[in-house]
């Protein structure tokens, strides 16, 4: 099935300058959603990461609007009065009503303003408002389903807010809201329903539908047109939920999704096409040096590295120089997030590595939650030998240092067969005595609650990679978010996508794809596929993805065969890498942040919001957007020397063996490189000032921000 293009394309090209400027000074942006200052899943990071730059356009009248949720206000959110009048009118009254408002700021870059209401507060109305709901469209919801009650209360009271808004303006209000997913929906059909004077955009991260139909390993992608949409959702018991979703999306003025494969998606299961795409982005920070990034991979990489020495204690056989770190980490969902075929890749590398002699040892760790009773106590036993050992090796070396600083003292060269005594031996050899184990080193950090089921650890048995010392492929599940004060492994996740080789995100259903982006913008090459949102973007834009560390995998066209292998070759030529290809290929792959920066692809939401208010206002504001000329966008070119693959090297490009890393006609030049990817990605927009949003940046404009790499 071909992909379709929206109105405006995901390139950075796809929307034209715009000639008139939007006066913004009597308009408020309101931004609704579940995970406002309440981490549930990837929402929370594309609201927290755009918020600076919203901020920065609307000012004063930007509002998130999210659920009170406790816990998180203690530790995100400063109450404040709110400093909009209109708005504290607002707050005031329905707090009179029976309500329980607050109003601060949430305490991250940009510091926007959030209004969070206590949605429990109000349950004692849940039942007239979903009897209202069945008189106004017909959609019912049973009682057990405590998420969908949560949105019907939700929803209810966001109408509420925004009319109270419109009614307290003393001047007729332009309110642009913007819903995020269906749980946020219903607020947008109320108000459509009520005739408020409020642009609405709504925006889907992911189709309720299309999230349920992939984890019952269907062949989705193909069937898309086929699905019986209404009998799939109530076969999962999730109509009522569908028809939220789907009316939002057909009520609103305009409808976006984060990608172009959702937006295929969108257009089948919620039979509406999305008006506009809007990529999501993060907050890019540029570093003054030039390598300050590799030299933070080589920090965090030995730490990881004393995580594995304790991991593996007596089965310590391969080098930790010739080493490599792949992982996986996201929500677990085996076959969507594509845990099965990364396995059956790892155990076909294996085979490979083991019939080529490859002195390269790969070590992959699964970072997926999953439920579980504590820690492994084999997994907390081996650092705790590892730091025996760290103290052993401390205390020899001082009474090593203190013979020899007494004879260099008195003028003597140190006989070294008498710098080591009897006891320092006997110290060693206890220490050496310690690491031995009667078993091999476990796969899973943690006791699991489900352990003869779980997926993960079910392949693993199945595939046979049980960490022995035979095998060139080592696994270890951690089935826990990281965290700096964990016992086991005290990482951030940051840090730890920092000091690992290669990120790998074989997935099946990936709307978007945070995990892969993230690792772009710290120079850590990945592997993503042509179904997800990351994936397809970075085709767009990049003349040949895998040149910059950036490999797509073909889960769209090819059988789960035909993948796996596909997968195995990228993982095998990775592999075949010298330390100097990986680091040439870290440095490309972090120029590509630029490409993922909010400064960028915030012009999209921009456009999107310009959109709602002329459709909700045409008497105040026009949109004419133009039709892009050529529909292949922005496409990143080639990087001037050959990619770094063994398997496409030629003479001029970075040899693969280590020990000609200095040969006199290597042509690689790192700054040259760097200045001709400068001068081929267009530079971000100059943000325009508060009361004016311009779309587009000057073509021929310099921008301070293009100085840093």
């Amino acid at each position: 099935m071909p992909l379709a293009r929206s109105l405006s394309v995901t390139s950075l090209s796809g929307l034209d300058e715009w000639d008139e400027e939007f006066e913004l000074e009597d308009a408020v942006l309101f931004e609704i959603a579940w995970e406002v200052a309440n981490k549930v899943g990837g929402i929370y990071t594309v609201i927290q990461t755009k918020a600076r730059l919203t901020a920065e356009e609307w000012g004063e009248n930007y509002f998130l609007v999210g659920p009170y949720v406790e816990s998180n206000v203690r530790t995100q959110v400063e109450l404040i009065e709110p400093t909009n009048p209109v708005l504290k009118r607002t707050i005031d009254k329905m707090n009179a009503s029976g309500c329980k408002v607050y109003f601060g700021r949430w305490l991250i870059e940009g510091s926007p303003y959030v209004v969070l209401i206590d949605v429990g507060f109000t349950a004692w109305s849940l039942d007239r408002w979903k009897s209202e709901l069945w008189d106004m469209c017909a959609i019912g919801v049973p009682w057990f389903d405590r998420e969908a009650n949560d949105a019907v209360l939700f929803g209810f009271l966001t109408a509420w807010l925004l009319g109270e808004y419109a009614a307290q303006s003393e001047e007729p209000p332009h309110i642009v809201a913007q819903f995020h997913e269906w749980l946020a929906g219903l607020g947008l059909v109320l108000c459509r329903h009520r005739q408020l004077p409020v642009a609405t955009i709504f925006t889907t991260h992911a189709t309720l539908l299309g999230r349920y139909l992939c984890a019952g390993n269907v062949d989705f992608y193909n069937n898309l047109a086929q699905f019986n949409v209404d009998k799939e959702a109530g076969d999962r018991q999730i109509y009522h939920r569908y028809c939220l979703e789907r009316a939002a999306a057909h009520c609103t003025h305009v409808f976006t999704t984060v990608s172009q494969i959702t937006a295929i998606e969108a257009e089948y299961l919620l039979k509406r096409k999305p008006d506009i795409v809007t990529p999501n982005g993060l907050n890019v920070k540029k570093f003054s040096a030039m390598h300050e990034f590799q030299n933070l991979h080589a920090q965090s990489k030995s730490r990881i590295q004393e995580f594995v020495r304790g991991h593996f204690y007596g089965n310590l056989d391969f080098n930790l120089d010739k080493c490599l770190f792949l992982f996986i980490a996201g929500r677990y969902e085996f076959s969507n997030k594509g845990a099965d075929i990364f396995l059956e890749a790892l155990a076909r590398l294996n085979y490979l590595l083991r019939v080529n002699h490859s002195d390269v040892t790969v070590i992959a760790f699964f970072i997926m939650p999953a439920r579980t009773n504590n820690f492994n106590v084999e997994t907390l036993k081996g650092q705790a030998v590892r730091k025996q050992l760290w103290d052993t090796a401390q205390t020899v070396k001082e009474r090593f240092g203190k013979k020899l600083y007494e004879s260099l003292l008195v003028g003597q060269l140190p006989d070294v067969s008498k710098m080591l005594d009897k006891e320092d031996f006997t110290i060693m050899k206890r220490a050496i005595f310690a690491t031995q184990r009667q078993c091999q080193p476990p796969v899973c950090t943690h006791n699991m609650l489900e352990d003869s089921s779980d997926p993960i650890l079910n392949c693993v048995r199945r595939i046979g990679l049980f960490n022995s010392s035979a095998d060139r492929v080592k696994i270890i599940f951690h089935p826990e978010f990281l965290s700096s004060t964990s016992p086991l492994l005290p990482m951030d996740y940051e840090e730890f996508v920092r000091g690992c080789h290669l990120g790998v995100f074989p997935s099946y259903y990936e709307p978007w794809g945070y995990t892969p982006a993230e690792c772009t913008v710290m120079g850590i090459p990945s592997i993503s596929t042509n179904l997800s949102g990351f994936g397809c973007f970075m085709e767009e834009h990049i003349a040949d993805p895998s040149a910059y560390g950036i490999y797509i995998l073909d889960r769209r066209y090819k059988g789960v065969d035909e993948s796996c292998n596909q997968l195995t070759s990228f993982l095998f030529q990775f592999c075949k890498q010298s330390r100097r290809q990986r680091i040439i290929q870290r440095n490309r792959t972090e120029r590509l942040s630029d490409l993922l920066d909010w400064r960028y692809l915030g012009r999209y939401y921009i456009a999107a919001r310009h959109m709602a208010l002329a459709k909700a206002f045409p008497d105040t504001y026009a949109y004419d957007p133009h039709e892009p000329a050529s529909a292949s966008g922005f496409r990143y070119p080639r990087p001037a020397s050959v990619p770094p693959s063994p398997a496409l090297s030629r003479h001029s490009s970075p040899h693969h063996s280590e020990a000609e890393d200095n040969d006199e006609d290597e042509r690689y030049d790192e700054d040259l490189e760097a200045e001709k990817d400068r001068v081929n990605i267009r530079q971000p927009y100059n943000l325009p000032v508060k009361g004016k949003a311009v779309l587009g940046a000057d073509e021929n404009g310099e921008d301070e921000a293009s100085e840093k790499n």
